[in-house]
């Protein structure tokens, strides 16, 4: 049977799962959520009340949350790119740079997101200005981190690159990198040549208009 990603591609979180797909050219039939698909959002919300996603659907078998995801494809769909490492203890330092970006980049940067979506008089300035100093304190320890790197965990491009990708993206439009983190910086114009999330990038531009604070111009 064919996987079944149900997905959206602006979502950060989908495309770090489409970015494993497109690296290992896995077929798939990819799920559209959203409101022209009820039939799709209705088959969502039966596989997972929840109701968040992406959402995997491999036979009788579903598979939630994106880095669990990723996990399943290696074990059950490998290809010739392993997005975690054979070796266990650099498997290791992959997972735990898989969640200092989602903890650490994702979550404020969605903070941000969902903050400016709500109505003026509903907004949190507190919690605002807090995702924001982790964004500034994530910065500066990735760019320590990125120096003489070229991927997140070294020369190979991994799980938490899959991540990585989506996250600095979106967290550079919402509260931008600064200059004087060239290796951060470096590193982020990297992801997005590689092909993989060039692709994802492509395919969610048609979406842009979306984005609550104004997508630059760029990228």
């Amino acid at each position: 049977m064919t996987l079944q990603l149900f997905a959206h591609p602006f979502s950060s979180y989908c495309q770090k799962v489409l970015i494993a797909l497109y690296e290992n050219d896995t077929p798939f039939e990819f799920r559209m959520l959203g409101p022209d698909q009820p039939k799709n959002q209705a088959e969502l919300r039966r596989l997972w009340p929840v109701g968040k996603f992406p959402v995997l659907r491999d036979g009788a078998q579903t598979v939630i949350e994106a880095s669990t995801i990723i996990e399943h494809l290696q074990i059950a769909h490998p290809g010739p790119a392993p997005m975690i490492p054979a070796d266990a203890a650099a498997a290791i330092e992959v997972r735990m740079l898989d969640r200092i970006i989602d903890n650490y980049v994702m979550s404020p940067q969605q903070k941000t997101v969902f903050d400016a979506l709500r109505p003026e008089d509903q907004r949190d300035p507190a919690g605002l200005a807090d995702a924001r100093a982790m964004l500034d304190t994530i910065y500066g320890w990735l760019d320590a981190h990125m120096q003489d790197r070229v991927w997140a965990a070294g020369d190979a491009f991994t799980l938490a690159d899959c991540g990585a990708a989506p996250a600095l993206f979106y967290a550079d439009w919402s509260h931008p990198i600064p200059e004087h983190f060239a290796a951060l910086k470096g590193y982020r114009a990297r992801l997005i040549a590689r092909p993989s999330f060039a692709r994802c990038i492509e395919e969610a531009r048609p979406y842009r208009g979306f984005f609550p604070l104004g997508a630059p111009d760029r990228d």
